[in-house]
């Protein structure tokens, strides 16, 4: 038994809006627009979902996508390009770095890395980020829920971007995150036992006003939301 990472899930304002910067922003087709999600497939990744929200983003992102660059002219193409499609500069307290922090147009803080920072080719997304407090149990916890390798950096499949940790130590949780995981059991999977698993591994079910939903919503060690979808 296990399960799986299957989305990154994005509070949007306008969701649809949103799906279609990030399809340009990857240079990735939409794949879905419904009434209630919107989604882009990243490369050799889980899906980019967005859903829709009434509340604005008030508070730093405890995950965040860091985006790839080939070399030192594309790295400034691409910064450029993405600052013509509608981002901002963010300043996060970041200082002096290599790569660039930017703001989507509904304020989602993400890295755009200078060339060669992972070793492997991850496509147009370097890195799933996850804020941290203890890096090494939260990686623990992921790998579990994942079903992703441990590596030296986080956790990576050896293909598309990697799950990393850390960024500095996150701000005491004020609201539901921004942005949250998808985790999926495989079809056929007992989905109520796959929910027992991740509890025993320090997760916990949490209510977040979702109603009576076929997933469940739960948080992980550091308080961070996810869901578990049901068997695909």
């Amino acid at each position: 038994m296990a399960t799986r990472l299957f989305s990154v899930v994005v509070d949007s304002i306008d969701h649809i809006a949103m799906t279609r910067w990030w399809s340009q922003a990857l240079d990735v087709p939409v794949v879905g627009e419904r009434d209630d999600e919107a989604w882009v497939q990243i490369p050799d990744g889980p899906e980019l979902l967005f859903v829709p929200v009434r509340e604005p983003k008030t508070t730093k992102s405890r995950i965040h996508l860091d985006l790839a660059s080939e070399s030192a002219s594309h790295h400034a193409a691409t910064v450029e390009r993405l600052l013509a499609l509608g981002a901002t500069h963010a300043d996060i307290g970041q200082g002096e770095t290599r790569w660039v922090v930017l703001a989507d147009p509904e304020g989602n803080e993400f890295c755009v890395l200078p060339a060669g920072y992972y070793d492997e080719d991850t496509g147009p997304v370097g890195a799933i980020c996850i804020a941290a407090v203890d890096r090494s149990a939260l990686v623990a916890f992921w790998a579990a829920a994942t079903g992703w390798p441990v590596v030296r950096r986080g956790l990576h499949r050896g293909q598309g971007p990697f799950v990393v940790f850390g960024g500095g130590k996150p701000a005491p949780k004020q609201t539901k995150n921004r942005i949250h995981l998808d985790v999926a059991p495989f079809a056929g999977d007992d989905h109520a036992a796959e929910v027992s698993r991740l509890e025993a591994l320090g997760a916990r079910r949490i209510d977040i006003g979702q109603g009576d939903v076929s997933w469940v919503v739960m948080a992980d060690p550091e308080d961070n939301e996810f869901c578990v979808l049901t068997p695909r």
